[in-house]
């Protein structure tokens, strides 16, 4: 395989799969010899085995970074300060894309983005869905109420006021209190029924003082 053809193959594409360049006139084992190459050269991106991007300057469609991170690690989603942030509910820009996962946690770093992924139970693996972030480009991400609860069932103490008083959040107004507090009575966790009440006691004294 020659590297005009790859162009030609994949050129639109954000991401791909190797697997779309195994089929046909193409020599199997040539094209993984060409692929590793081209990722030694700096011409693509490998994310994981078998997946790729095009490196600059040859990528018409940077791949966005929670596409990156989905792609990156099935069963995931988006969640925690990353979703927070796309939702405007804080007010920090985040450069670590943090997705939950039924997977083992981790974190791994690419030239396209730095990924960190929390474990959590199958039974806490709910409350996301597909957006379209960009142009032609959807991934999975949580919902407001769902990045929430993700960050308050993942870290230690943060069903206390001081902690979710520094978070700095704000546009609350978008959260649905009824799905908020179902959730949580749901997964029968004090914890998070707490820290619900708290955020919607913030929610309140920043309406009145509006």
């Amino acid at each position: 395989m020659k590297w005009r053809d790859l162009l030609q193959t994949v050129g639109t594409e954000p991401l791909f799969n190797s697997g779309v360049l195994l089929t046909g006139r193409h020599d199997a084992a040539d094209v993984r010899r060409q692929l590793s190459r081209w990722v030694r050269d700096g011409r693509l991106i490998q994310i994981r085995r078998g997946l790729y991007a095009l490196a600059p300057p040859y990528a018409r469609a940077r791949p966005h970074p929670f596409l990156v991170a989905n792609s990156a690690r099935s069963a995931s989603y988006v969640s925690l300060q990353s979703a927070l942030a796309y939702h405007g509910l804080i007010p920090e820009s985040v450069p670590v894309v943090t997705s939950v996962t039924t997977g083992r946690p981790g974190a791994q770093s690419n030239p396209l983005a730095e990924l960190v992924y929390k474990h959590v139970k199958p039974a806490w693996f709910h409350g996301y869905r597909q957006i379209e972030i960009v142009s032609g480009q959807h991934a999975f991400v949580a919902t407001p109420e769902k990045a929430l609860l993700d960050l308050i069932y993942l870290v230690p103490s943060a069903d206390t006021s001081e902690y979710l008083n520094e978070l700095r959040l704000h546009n609350l107004d978008q959260l649905d209190d009824r799905l908020l507090l179902e959730t949580c009575r749901t997964s029968r966790s004090p914890k998070l029924l707490r820290a619900a009440e708290i955020v919607l006691d913030i929610r309140k004294r920043q309406t009145e003082g509006a």
